[in-house]
């Protein structure tokens, strides 16, 4: 997410983060299941934090990794829809997906918790590819890729800066195209195929 890891190291990170021993199926685990310290429902040794992983996927999409951004991001909203009123928890158990297995709040994790809400925003950002730089009145939207299950998005009244746009993505199969609708007050909005790190 910081732009940190050298490009030609990237891909190792990703691999290593998507594998079955750090990636639940509901997330990316804090610790490896390989590890002999594991603990699904430890604080730090096994469970799944949501903020951590909506950083994790915003790195995915930086470098360039969209398939392993939407999967997460898939993760993710899973998790949630098994939660009362969508709402994630600050951490939970990172034991692995199964059909007869939902996600198992950590017993004494904040509900609700402000940087759990906050992963949904910044996955969505990353999804869309929204890059925002509102001292120059600018709107980069870098690659977008709408997971499989969501086949459109409409985003009115976005602000960057003094600007506003409205933007509607919609999916088809693997492709997603962006339709600026309306740009308010001499916002620049621009398509670009690369995030600069």
């Amino acid at each position: 997410w910081t732009g940190i890891v050298q490009r030609r190291l990237a891909a190792a990170v990703v691999d290593v983060l998507m594998r079955n021993d750090m990636f639940s199926g509901w997330g990316i685990r804090t610790l490896s299941a390989a590890c002999n310290r594991f603990n699904p429902l430890g604080y730090h040794l096994g469970t799944v934090w949501p903020h951590d992983n909506a950083i994790i996927a915003m790195g995915f999409k930086k470098y360039g990794f969209e398939d392993e951004l939407n999967e997460v991001a898939t993760a993710l909203f899973d998790a949630a829809r098994s939660f009362p009123y969508y709402r994630l928890p600050e951490l939970y158990a990172g034991s692995a997906r199964s059909t007869h297995y939902t996600p198992v709040p950590y017993p004494v994790a904040c509900r609700p918790q402000a940087w759990a809400a906050g992963s949904f925003p910044l996955i969505l950002q990353a999804i869309l590819g929204l890059v925002p730089n509102a001292p120059d009145g600018e709107l980069f939207i870098v690659r977008p890729r709408l997971p499989y299950w969501l086949d459109n998005v409409q985003v009115r009244n976005l602000r960057v800066g003094r600007g506003r746009a409205d933007l509607l993505y919609s999916r088809r199969g693997a492709r997603t195209r962006v339709e600026v609708l309306a740009v308010r007050n001499r916002l620049r909005v621009a398509v670009v195929p690369a995030w600069a790190l």
